[in-house]
């Protein structure tokens, strides 16, 4: 009964070894490289998905390239959009300091970490609002490593 407990003792440590040793030898493309270029050609895009070096299942990665050359083919595939402007455009149904923090990250202000493979981006802005009242002092404390946006509000206007 004693042989018994040590066999399935080495069996287990045998197995967590041999997950351990998987784990640590898999190939895993590396973040931020998708293989495909941004020039839009078929073949090299088609290459990519075939080597593996996107992130996408093979399948998903040449239709996502098909598709593409057909639009492309058809005159539908657009690549001057000014992506700055669509992402402010959503940023148009903020309000107040909601607003101001996120068009300062549109435009690249304050922090940001992770990676979209990793799962997004977070981006951080730090947004004081201070009193409208010019006579009030005002002290400002940063909290963040970021830059500091100051959301200054309108004094309200005479009737």
């Amino acid at each position: 009964m004693n042989s018994f407990k040590l066999r399935k003792s080495i069996a287990y440590t045998a197995l967590a070894a041999l997950f351990a040793v998987g784990a640590a030898v898999a190939q895993v493309t590396p973040v931020g490289d998708t293989g495909i270029d941004a020039t839009g050609n078929t073949r090299s895009e088609t290459n990519a998905c075939m080597t593996g070096r996107t992130q996408q299942d093979q399948a998903t990665c040449l239709r996502e390239a098909r598709n593409a050359a057909a639009d492309k083919k058809a005159g539908k595939l657009d690549t001057t959009g000014d992506l700055t402007a669509n992402a402010l455009d959503r940023c148009k149904v903020l309000t107040g300091t909601d607003r101001v923090a996120c068009e300062a990250r549109v435009l690249g202000y304050g922090g940001a970490d992770g990676s979209v493979a990793g799962g997004g981006m977070i981006k951080e802005v730090e947004v004081i609002t201070v009193p409208s009242d010019p006579n009030q002092p005002v002290r400002i404390e940063p909290q963040t490593s970021s830059p500091v946006i100051l959301s200054v509000p309108m004094p309200p206007t005479a009737k």
